[in-house]
């Protein structure tokens, strides 16, 4: 299969990384962010988390910090809508997505997928494609304990040494998550292993998003 370049080493990319909760980018596009710096392609990345408390957002900030060490540029937002409320919070949180449209001009956009499971996901997903209306967005998948799998159709390679920082990185920072059934490194590299399976990945791990719509020139 022919695969297609967001961009090749050496040039520049700007993308734009919502999340609702501190970790959920790192969990569905970390190893992407983190194979894209390691193959040479300048990364200017706005990153913005939409919920976090005080320990919350210690931990976005710095996880977010060391996945981006080596970007070109990093700008990181986390801000403090109440966990679990976007629904109810969506005039507030489509006026922050209004003025985030005002500050930022990305290539590509990771978000939610559409029909995630948890309402804040949805919620996100929902105010990126009512907000950016020309732009090229990537919908990321999070595994979680009530099965929220679907069928992706865009996929992104990845290598061992992205995936294993990626892990590596989710369990030093998040110690309010480690609790959690599901947040260990087997959950992390065995739904990489499906999805790398599922593109004959080189190094067999990658990181799978639901692309709604593509331009192909």
């Amino acid at each position: 299969m022919r695969a297609l370049q967001l961009a090749k080493p050496g040039d520049r990319l700007s993308i734009l990384c919502l999340g609702a909760h501190s970790d959920d980018i790192e969990i569905g596009a970390g190893a992407t962010l983190l194979d894209l710096i390691e193959r040479g392609i300048k990364l200017d990345v706005h990153w913005c988390v939409l919920s976090g408390g005080t320990i919350r957002e210690a931990e976005a900030r710095a996880s977010a910090a060391d996945f981006l060490c080596e970007a070109a540029s990093a700008n990181i937002e986390v801000l403090s809508f109440p966990d679990g409320f976007f629904p109810e919070r969506g005039e507030a949180i489509k006026e922050w997505f209004e003025s985030l449209k005002r500050r930022v001009e990305p290539d590509v956009i990771l978000t939610h997928r559409r029909d995630d499971a948890h309402q804040d996901h949805r919620q996100v997903c929902r105010l990126t494609w009512n907000t950016f209306r020309d732009h090229q967005i990537l919908e990321y998948e999070i595994p979680k304990w009530d099965g929220d799998f679907g069928q992706p159709n865009v996929y992104m390679p990845v290598s061992a040494a992205a995936l294993d920082r990626k892990i590596e990185l989710l369990l030093k920072h998040f110690g309010t998550q480690r609790s959690k059934q599901w947040f260990d490194a087997d959950t992390f590299r065995g739904l990489a292993r499906i999805r790398g399976m599922e593109c004959r990945a080189t190094e067999r791990f990658a990181e799978a998003f639901f692309g709604r719509k593509l331009t192909l020139i």
